[in-house]
């Protein structure tokens, strides 16, 4: 049975409360839950974690690398700022797939370039809790592929 790390990055620890009309209603421990039901609908397991701190972040992704066959990743605004965890997800050796509850590419223009996309298998962004879902659909289907 594969098992994948969602991972939570800052300021999403206040989903529900945050500028709800950007990020939604629902709260980070809703969005963990319906993970959970649609990981095991999938035959799948995740383990999920939020940090506001980039360091915990790059610690999650090096030690998903012992156990995680991939991570479905929300950096926040880490996404636009971050060269340390963009070399993190390039040196696991996971597929990472990286996700946005709100479209980037109709905000600011500093919310379009990602410095993490290019070491991501994919990105998906705008369909609020369903881009977790979508990522942890694909990294599944990756994997029941592989064998």
């Amino acid at each position: 049975m594969s098992t994948f790390l969602i991972l939570h990055g800052p300021n999403l620890n206040l989903l529900g409360t945050r500028e709800p009309e950007i990020y939604g209603a629902l709260t980070l421990a809703e969005i963990d839950r319906r993970l959970e039901a649609l990981a095991a609908a999938l035959g799948v397991t995740i383990r999920t974690f939020q940090s506001n701190s980039e360091g915990a972040l790059i610690d999650a992704l090096h030690q998903a690398r012992d156990w995680a066959d991939g991570v479905v990743f929300n950096p926040g605004g880490y996404t636009h700022t971050s060269v340390a965890l963009r070399d993190a997800i390039a040196a696991i050796g996971l597929p990472v797939v990286e996700v946005h509850l709100s479209n980037v590419h109709a905000r600011e223009d500093f919310r379009r370039r990602s410095l993490l996309a290019p070491v991501c298998l994919g990105s998906i962004s705008g369909f609020g809790w369903q881009s977790y879902a979508l990522g942890l659909r694909a990294l599944a289907e990756r994997a029941a592929a592989r064998g």
